[in-house]
């Protein structure tokens, strides 16, 4: 193929398989943290971003033109961004979709300038860029791709171009971060947009792509009751499908899309409906679904199908905009939203004074919707925000810039155990924002908040000899101890960050811990801290056995 210009339709396929691809490697990419213990989301936190900007341009987006398409499926993106590397993805889309405005279809060099508008958007949306990342590996590849277009250069060239420089960069990135040198593994960022990349490249090549994968839409709630056994249907189905035509019952190389166009003409409306190699998208409003996957079953058969009653979708608008306005709580002059995975956690939360404690940390991520969500509830002036990990943080200021309907103020606390400390300590009385912030960061800088986890892998890391199911205690990205017994290291953890020198020690068990357990290390710690008052806490939380804070 030699593809000159690209228009919406394609550019949808495109996103779709772009989502399609890095679902069927998600896994690939969560196992290339660089931390040995089970967090890996990088790949889902990009999926569940991407995919967002699929569900979102829903089953019209056909009609649209290219920088409509773009920039639904970047809205649906930005709303749907999880984790630092989701946030940083659905950016790039925004870049992209920013410099596509009001175009219809464009040729490879307007793609090229769009693809540039998402490296400046990108690296703005991150307060301190990191190099050997996401940012690096995709700024490399728009600007060697850019570099190389030439007169008769086609879309296909160009992708060409952008993908190999795109895995030659990755490869590069342990070069940029300790980290992943120390690790073995390249960015887990960088690699989850190299499969976007090559599904979008398959895509625009017209190759088969799987495109089940889709969560997002899958979502969505039905209310039943909008049409019941008295109903009369008015508006008919919304009919979607894909159709693989099968070389047994028709000839497939000389199928005529025009004339199966005719048909579902005649028999309905609203159709869109075109070819991708052997594959058949269609998309019709009919009385009878039924009549015409009767008629396009004489092609081939059926990959996909989703059949929607819109009489149904129809009076479900219009019951809910005959109802009196949704009773808002009376709007309060501050509220408080945390991030907090585990029920015990949670209650915690709650008892400190937090209006939302929305779901969510190290490989549950909350979208930046969720958070949005989390602020219409509270309706107040000025809302404080904990996201309580350090891959939350880029989410909550995505969500902050896309809500204003309050003042959002982000607290950067990056674990439970600095919102704890900093949530306990609040004083508004009579202060600004400003100042507010200010002293909840002088705050968090004097928690420190210890880990103990299980290693899913061996390893070598700041002088520690990690082994497989070892109980690893660190403290951000520094381990301190290993042994083969949970309690054992934290116990051991607290002796190596001098436990005696704080006033105050908490210990937050998580589901993993058994009761015995939990009693035996109070005791341990209380018989070699006696200065120092010691709380236990059944958080229930997954991931960390133990989450040791000091303050």
């Amino acid at each position: 193929m030699n593809t000159k210009m690209i228009d919406g339709i394609m550019f949808a396929n495109m996103i779709r398989g772009g989502a399609a691809t890095l679902s069927a490697n998600r896994q690939i990419v969560n196992d290339l943290n660089v931390f040995p213990i089970p967090d890996g989301d990088t790949g889902d936190n990009m999926f569940m971003t991407i995919d967002s900007g699929v569900a979102a341009l829903g089953c019209d987006e056909e009609k649209a033109s290219l920088g409509t398409t773009a920039s639904i499926a970047a809205k649906g993106m930005l709303l749907g961004a999880r984790g630092n590397s989701g946030v940083i993805l659905s950016r790039i889309f925004a870049g992209i979709s920013r410099e596509l405005e009001g175009v219809d279809t464009a040729d490879v060099r307007i793609i090229s300038k769009a693809f540039e508008s998402g490296v400046s958007e990108a690296y703005s949306a991150v307060s301190t860029p990191v190099e050997g990342t996401i940012l690096t590996v995709y700024k490399d590849a728009v600007r060697y791709a850019g570099e190389r277009i030439e007169r008769d250069s086609s879309l296909e060239s160009y992708f060409a171009n952008f993908l190999t420089e795109l895995r030659h960069s990755l490869k590069r990135t342990p070069e940029l971060l300790d980290v992943l040198r120390k690790a073995g593994v390249v960015d887990s960022g960088g690699a989850g947009f190299i499969y976007i990349a090559e599904g979008m490249n398959s895509a625009l090549k017209g190759e088969e792509f799987d495109i089940s994968h889709s969560v997002a839409s899958a979502n969505k709630k039905v209310d039943l009751s909008a049409f019941d056994e008295n109903s009369v249907l008015e508006y008919g189905y919304c009919t979607e499908f894909l159709l693989r035509l099968q070389t047994s019952k028709t000839d497939v190389e000389n199928f005529d899309i025009d004339a199966f166009k005719d048909y579902l003409n005649s028999v309905g409306d609203s159709v869109v409906a075109f070819r991708e190699g052997t594959i058949v998208k269609v998309h019709v409003h009919t009385m009878k679904p039924g009549d015409i996957l009767n008629y396009c079953q004489q092609y081939g058969e059926f990959l996909t199908t989703k059949i929607e009653n819109m009489t149904l979708q129809h009076n479900e608008i219009t019951e809910h905009e005959s109802f009196e306005p949704e009773i808002k709580k009376p709007r309060k002059s501050y509220g408080i939203v945390s991030v907090a995975a585990g029920s015990g956690i949670k209650e915690i939360f709650y008892s400190l004074g937090c209006d939302v404690v929305v779901d969510g940390g190290q490989s549950m991520n909350p979208s930046a919707e969720d958070l949005i969500s989390a602020f219409r509830e509270i309706n107040a002036e000025r809302i404080f925000v904990y996201p309580n990990n350090s891959n939350i943080i880029l989410t909550a200021q995505q969500a902050a810039s896309l809500y204003d309907e309050a003042e959002i103020c982000i607290i950067p606390s990056r674990t439970v155990g600095e919102g704890y400390a900093a949530i306990s300590m609040l004083d508004t009385e009579g202060k600004g924002a400003e100042d507010i912030i200010s002293e909840q960061k002088e705050i968090i800088s004097g928690v420190v908040t210890g880990f103990i986890s299980k290693a899913v892998r061996d390893t070598e890391q700041d002088g520690i000899s990690v082994r497989k199911d070892n109980y690893i205690g660190f403290v951000g990205d520094t381990i301190h101890i290993a042994s083969s017994d949970k309690s054992n290291a934290l116990t051991e953890l607290a002796r190596k960050l001098d436990g005696g020198s704080y006033d105050i020690m908490l210990v937050v068990c998580g589901d993993s811990v058994t009761p015995e357990e939990s009693e035996a290390v109070y005791d341990t710690l209380r018989s070699e801290y006696k200065l120092t008052e010691v709380i236990m806490i059944d958080g229930k939380q997954p991931i960390y056995d133990y989450i040791l804070i000091l303050e």
